[in-house]
């Protein structure tokens, strides 16, 4: 981990004070796995695109990039550009919504980790279901070399 950068700092803002944004983002797992008919899927396109618009439908997405700027600063980082609610800085992926910042250290990468993938065996495909039900298993911080 390049030196300097607190991750400690960027997941007790998260746990914190935007612990809310972190229940919403729960929520909004909640309500796309929901809309699956059984307890998993195996269709990436149930996971990612359904998240993404309920994400935007609670206005969470919008609020991502005052989030990553506010993770930026807890971990005592600068940002290179002002982030947007769009890739590289805001992705929706299929275990959830990743913030990515390029910093002078690195790059701070939060994960809000609300699916996980359970690999097939035999040929089976792989299955996304809900995870992370408590705020301290769904936040994921790391900081990765340039």
């Amino acid at each position: 981990m390049p030196d300097g950068l607190d991750t400690a700092a960027v997941r007790a803002h998260l746990l914190g004070e935007r612990g809310g944004l972190v229940a919403t983002v729960g929520d909004c797992a909640d309500a796309v796995a929901a809309g699956w008919p059984d307890e998993g899927t195996t269709d990436r396109d149930a996971v990612v695109g359904p998240l993404r618009a309920t994400l935007e439908r609670t206005g969470v997405l919008g609020q991502f990039p005052t989030v990553l700027h506010e993770c930026v600063t807890a971990a005592s980082g600068r940002l290179q550009a002002e982030p947007v609610p769009a890739p590289p800085y805001v992705v929706v992926t299929s275990v959830g919504p990743v913030l990515r910042a390029t910093l002078d250290d690195g790059r701070l990468v939060v994960t809000f980790r609300v699916f996980a993938v359970e690999r097939g065996g035999g040929g089976s495909p792989a299955r996304y279901v809900r995870s992370g039900r408590s705020a301290e298993e769904v936040v994921a911080v790391a900081v990765r070399g340039r």
